[in-house]
């Protein structure tokens, strides 16, 4: 009896204590979109299927030293592209993190 008078009061109180939820959303100045957005993995897929798909053309076109000068031509171009989609994702961040800030 004497332990369930004591859980009693301690829930009561937690319940006391426990901070109300806030009725309106907090926005921060600054969107988390480029850091969740942009990884490693992505760019490494993004200049990895460049390299591939430059080897391939560069295989059918000129064969062995083709590929090779076909990957390093793919993945510059790959480079490139991942370059422009994390300049992309920061512009994009930088409008949402605008129309949040008030």
């Amino acid at each position: 009896m004497r332990n369930m008078v004591l859980a009693g009061l301690l829930t009561m109180a937690s319940f006391a204590t426990a901070m109300p939820a806030p009725q309106t959303q907090t926005y921060y100045h600054r969107s988390h979109y480029y850091e969740r957005k942009q990884t490693k993995k992505k760019a490494v897929e993004r200049i990895g299927g460049g390299a591939a798909a430059g080897a391939v053309v560069g295989a059918l076109v000129g064969h062995g030293k083709g590929a090779a000068i076909g990957a390093g031509v793919g993945a510059g171009a790959g480079a490139l592209y991942n370059h422009h989609k994390k300049e992309e994702a920061k512009k994009k961040d930088e409008r949402l993190s605008y129309r949040r800030s008030y």
